[in-house]
């Protein structure tokens, strides 16, 4: 069984065989949980892919709010892509170094903002390093491109969409996060939020679609199964939700590289609805 869209996932080999054709853009969109204590940009000016430059999630973000790395509006995510030297007409390829962990934000954010030439490098940078392949240090320097947005507001969900959602029970919600996390018996990594889940919501930890070693992700009817035992069927609309919104776009991509091409990823995810009083919640 092959991928629906299979355009979404690149390997190792098809990288390395583009990876200076002009068209190509390669971005490293790791960002790692606080508890984590490592810094996505220091690593990154350590070792990259070459040519790669450093989509910081934290910059490409909403300046107005206290919640971490909300969507900007278009024309900030303009000008901040732009200034990565990516523009319409490029390819962009996304990569972390976990495998996928953060990567897919990177697609989902683009693909948000109406960029379709882009996919996740199936395996990430450890895949990368274990066979051998080239990187580099130091700063990117990229040369400046002209980027059009065009938001898809279809593709993300707000705070009052995911309220109704409580009553309407229209959407399929599937929390990303540890199943420990979605019980509430493992604590979060931030302070202040409650343990739990959304009323309602099932549970897929995104590492549930990865093959456990390379993190790569599963064949296309492993995948399947993966969803469909979440309780997605092909009528129901899907949204995705997590810690802060980046592993909800790996089960985003997941569903994508099946055919779902209209599964919502709830932005603001546990971070806004565990840190608020007046959100209900289950454990």
């Amino acid at each position: 069984m092959p991928y629906a869209n299979p355009h979404a996932l690149v390997s190792t080999d098809w990288l390395a065989a583009r990876l200076k054709a002009p068209e190509i853009r390669v971005i490293d969109v790791t960002k790692f949980l606080p508890t984590e204590k490592r810094d996505g940009k220091a690593e990154f000016a350590e070792r990259h892919i070459p040519g790669a430059v450093y989509f910081d999630i934290d910059d490409i973000a909403d300046p107005n709010t206290t919640l971490p790395h909300m969507i900007p509006g278009p024309e900030l995510f303009a000008e901040k892509v732009g200034r990565l030297g990516i523009g319409n007409r490029h390819h962009v390829i996304c990569y972390d170094v976990k495998g996928l962990a953060s990567a897919a934000r990177g697609w989902w954010m683009l693909r948000l903002f109406g960029h379709d030439k882009v996919a996740v490098l199936d395996g990430g940078l450890p895949k990368w390093l274990s066979e051998g392949r080239p990187i580099e240090s130091g700063a990117a320097r990229p040369q400046p491109a002209t980027f059009a947005a065009s938001f898809r507001p279809e593709l993300v969900r707000t705070l009052e969409q995911m309220r109704a959602n409580l009553t309407a029970r229209n959407e399929l919600v599937l929390d990303a996060r540890s199943r420990g996390r979605f019980r509430g018996t493992e604590p979060e990594p931030r302070p202040g939020m409650r343990g739990g889940h959304i009323p309602g919501s099932a549970s897929l930890p995104y590492t549930d679609i990865l093959n456990p070693e390379e993190k790569t992700v599963l064949p296309a009817d492993l995948l399947a199964r993966k969803f469909e035992a979440a309780g997605v069927t092909s009528e129901s609309p899907v949204v995705t939700t997590c810690g802060t919104g980046v592993t909800a776009a790996a089960l985003a991509l997941g569903l994508y590289l099946l055919g779902r091409e209209d599964v919502a990823v709830y932005d603001g995810s546990w971070t806004e609805w565990g840190g608020r009083s007046d959100t209900p919640i289950e454990t």
